[in-house]
């Protein structure tokens, strides 16, 4: 498959489950005490799995390495809509800058990696 669209659109699904499972285990880490595992820190192991199944689904439906798998980078884009929204954490707008610049090169190499 030299089509890359698919693989590309999983591995940003897998970024957002990657975030969520993150969100989990801060969430799950103000519970410890005495017990490691707790409901919020299972659903986090869960959701990375979930992302290392759409890794490997990504790759049998022929996704390239050097084109798939830096649109995993979009977690950091997640993980700071997370933590804006949920946690409501402030960041400066120079955090913004960089998420943009950090989307601009996923554009280029999108558009370098033949997507179609």
């Amino acid at each position: 498959m030299s089509d890359q669209r698919i693989p590309i659109l999983l591995n940003c699904l897998a970024a957002l489950l990657g975030a969520l499972g993150q969100y989990f285990y801060k969430k799950g880490s103000a519970l410890l005490s005495e017990r490691i595992l707790n409901g919020p820190i299972v659903l986090g192991i869960l959701m990375f799995c979930g992302v290392m199944g759409l890794f490997v689904y990504a790759y049998k439906l022929g996704g390239k390495m050097s084109v798939v798998y830096p649109f995993y980078a979009t977690t950091f884009i997640w993980g700071t809509l997370i933590g804006v929204v949920l946690e409501k954490e402030q960041v400066k707008p120079s955090y913004y800058l960089g998420l943009g610049l950090l989307m601009a090169g996923l554009v280029v190499l999108a558009r370098q990696g033949e997507i179609t």
